[in-house]
């Protein structure tokens, strides 16, 4: 889970170490891409570029709320004339969710970073992906060609590690 019943990210979810890296992938992207229940909530977030994806419009207008944002119909506007909209050409993109988010780039992911705070439980939670709980999330992340490769441990006392889960290469 990523949030709890209310689409709200609970206090028993954030862990420093988490945060930390959290912080770093998001000043190393040029884009933020997520829903309008997820935020990033860091002291940069209003300077940052991001695509907010809605279905309150048609296809792609500037955010009314944040100068630096734009909302992204994906049923009316393709990934890329969203990026052109919000001004970004080249550079990483931090994807941060909600799971519809995730979903629409599973075949786009180069490396999707799963965290797990295996202590943490929230009943009736905001699942991270479609299809969970009825697949785990590396089972779906593996269904879409990513295999899991190196794993940091963030957070030791609370069991909180994230791993890389990459595009495999073809041979």
């Amino acid at each position: 889970m990523l949030a709890d019943a209310r689409h709200v990210m609970p206090e028993a979810l954030k862990f420093p170490g988490d945060q930390r890296f959290f912080l770093a992938a998001l000043e190393r992207a040029a884009l933020i891409v997520h829903g309008r229940h997820s935020y990033e909530d860091q002291p940069n977030s209003a300077r940052r570029k991001r695509l907010v994806a809605t279905r309150s419009i048609a296809a792609l207008a500037p955010d009314p709320s944040n100068r630096n944002g734009t909302l992204w119909n994906p049923a009316g506007a393709a990934f890329e004339q969203g990026c052109k909209a919000a001004g970004v050409d080249a550079g990483s993109v931090a994807i941060i969710g909600g799971p519809e988010v995730f979903a629409l780039f599973f075949d786009r992911f180069d490396t999707f970073w799963l965290s797990r705070a295996p202590q943490v439980r929230l009943p009736d939670g905001e699942p991270c992906f479609p299809g969970v709980p009825e697949h785990t999330p590396e089972q779906i992340l593996a269904a879409h060609g990513l295999r899991a490769c190196e794993a940091e441990m963030l957070d030791e006392a609370a069991g909180v590690s994230v791993t890389a889960w990459r595009r495999a290469t073809p041979s």
